[in-house]
């Protein structure tokens, strides 16, 4: 197949790559880009793991084509960190409340929480569960996940962070 060039912004920044229509976007942004927190789990957009967002919407990078991301803002778990590495609130709290382990789903799963707070409001325990159902874990009951998330809502909600 022919290659042709496509500009991708991630993370606020153009990245022009050389993509083959049938190319997934997980691909590109892992593979081309280096972005290792984009990760590969299933491949069919069952696990979450592979979860960006898409003009500020969790989509699976390993179910949508590179070329039908151009033109979109892509943000994956690297932007939401300081300029200096420092971690981000949410990221803070799943380590205060202690929710990984094995921390492979973790990427996917903060993302998919860092949209549902950012819609505005505090949402419930079950929202949040409802919200993560597309994220699976097979290290954790996702409790300490909801506490944190929970946590993390409520201090956006007070402006604590």
């Amino acid at each position: 197949m022919t290659k042709q060039a496509v500009t991708l912004v991630v993370n606020t920044a153009p990245y022009q790559v050389w993509v083959s229509p049938e190319d997934m976007l997980h691909d590109v942004l892992h593979d081309q880009l280096g972005l290792s927190e984009v990760r590969y789990g299933c491949g069919e957009g069952v696990c979450g793991t592979c979860t960006v967002l898409l003009d500020g919407e969790p989509v699976s990078a390993c179910l949508l084509l590179a070329v039908q991301a151009a033109g979109h803002e892509i943000t994956t778990l690297r932007d939401l960190m300081g300029a200096d590495g420092s971690l981000h609130p949410l990221q803070e709290r799943i380590l205060a409340h202690g929710a990984t382990q094995c921390g492979f789903c973790t990427p996917g799963l903060i993302m998919t929480a860092y949209s549902l707070v950012r819609r505005g409001g505090q949402p419930s325990r079950a929202e949040i569960r409802s919200e993560l159902v597309g994220n699976l874990c097979r290290c954790t009951g996702y409790s300490k996940y909801v506490d944190a998330i929970a946590d993390y809502a409520g201090r956006e909600a007070d402006g604590v962070s």
